[in-house]
């Protein structure tokens, strides 16, 4: 189904990041918000760190973000990574934009989101493995949390399905 993700993890420190350059990926995107930070939050020292071992490994990375400029942008530039703004997740056009600026291709490059609907759906379909992780923070706007509850059904019947989960791992 085209809202599972190809795997799921707690956090994006769970990812076994150095596994997957040896498997070939050279590109990872980003979602910023409960993926990386709490909502709104800036880049603190764990992501700027995280981002520097990413490059040590190998990865190039991209943010991509249907936030505003103002936002992203400072983000980007304290992490080092490139940015899209107003991405329109889930389209999938920005997404594939995204390899373009990393100079990787779908088949190499993977995606990191915290919501179905817009993150993970849009990796799936610009035909990039995405990685679901756990939000960051539990107290979200109402329109995520609304969103949080049509995502329940769906990961429900993906977790049922043993042998489609974290098949990237």
């Amino acid at each position: 189904m085209i809202l599972y993700p190809d795997a799921m993890a707690d956090s994006v420190d769970d990812i076994p990041w150095k596994d997957l350059y040896d498997r070939g990926y050279r590109g990872v995107i980003f979602d910023i918000d409960n993926t990386l930070v709490p909502h709104g939050a800036p880049a603190d020292e764990h992501a700027i760190e995280f981002f520097k071992m990413l490059r040590e490994t190998g990865f190039d990375t991209c943010l991509i973000s249907n936030n505003k400029e103002k936002r992203v942008t400072p983000f980007a530039e304290n992490v080092g990574s490139k940015a899209v703004w107003k991405a329109n997740k889930p389209s999938r056009k920005n997404y594939l934009y995204a390899c373009k600026l990393m100079k990787t291709t779908a088949q190499n490059t993977l995606f990191v989101g915290d919501q179905l609907f817009t993150d993970v759906w849009g990796a799936n379909r610009a035909g990039i493995k995405s990685i679901l992780v756990s939000p960051i923070d539990k107290k979200e706007e109402i329109q995520i949390v609304l969103k949080r509850y049509l995502e329940r059904p769906i990961m429900y019947f993906y977790n049922r399905k043993k042998d489609r989960a974290d098949k990237l791992f």
